[in-house]
């Protein structure tokens, strides 16, 4: 259809040229807007406080109870939750009540949740307690508050005369006593006696 002025619909199609043009530029108006409201009201997901070679001493009646070491940590508060993040990782000693250190945890990486007392520890995590019983994992919840340490995942527990497998295991915190949830196997250590 040939539209020009001349012809009784050339108006109309232009006044419907017109409408469709101002309906795209509201419609795409809206959508800068609300790109740009999405970006102003996004959580900062930055820390609020970043620091390096970190050492917390942990004490209580003047005894020490717990030294935890960190190359970086991260601490990041919001609305939902407080958390302290040590990315490169992090090694925690215990001790008792005369100053002896009890057992100590290493891993790879780690996030404590400050309100819910409960630090999480991933990737080639490491306890060894007193009795030099060495626990492998890769993933391990510390509760702070009932003192406790457990997991759900595969744990493999080396002693002085065998190697346990299995999933799941809870302990006390200084990993004296221990309970594999769903053991897998036991393998004797010979010894050159």
């Amino acid at each position: 259809m040939n539209f020009t002025e001349q012809n009784p619909y050339y108006f109309l199609h232009k006044a419907k040229s017109i409408v469709i043009l101002l309906f795209m530029t509201v419609l795409l108006a809206c959508k800068t807007d609300l790109d740009t409201i999405s970006i102003i009201t996004k959580e900062d997901e930055t820390p609020l406080e970043t620091a390096f070679d970190v050492k917390i001493v942990y004490s209580e009646h003047a005894k020490i109870k717990m030294i935890l070491e960190s190359p970086k940590m991260d601490k990041y508060q919001s609305e939902e939750r407080n958390f302290l993040e040590m990315p490169d990782g992090v090694n925690v000693l215990f001790f008792d009540s005369i100053g002896q250190q009890t057992s100590s945890l290493r891993a790879n990486y780690a996030i404590s949740y400050e309100e819910e007392n409960i630090m999480e520890a991933h990737n080639d995590v490491v306890v060894i307690n007193e009795k030099n019983e060495k626990l492998n994992t890769e993933h391990l919840i510390w509760d702070r508050n009932k003192q406790i340490i457990f997991t759900e995942k595969f744990v493999k527990i080396t002693t002085d005369e065998e190697v346990l497998f299995g999933d799941g295991l809870e302990s006390d915190e200084r990993f004296d006593q221990w309970v594999i949830k769903r053991p897998r196997g036991v393998f004797s250590i010979e010894t050159g006696d």
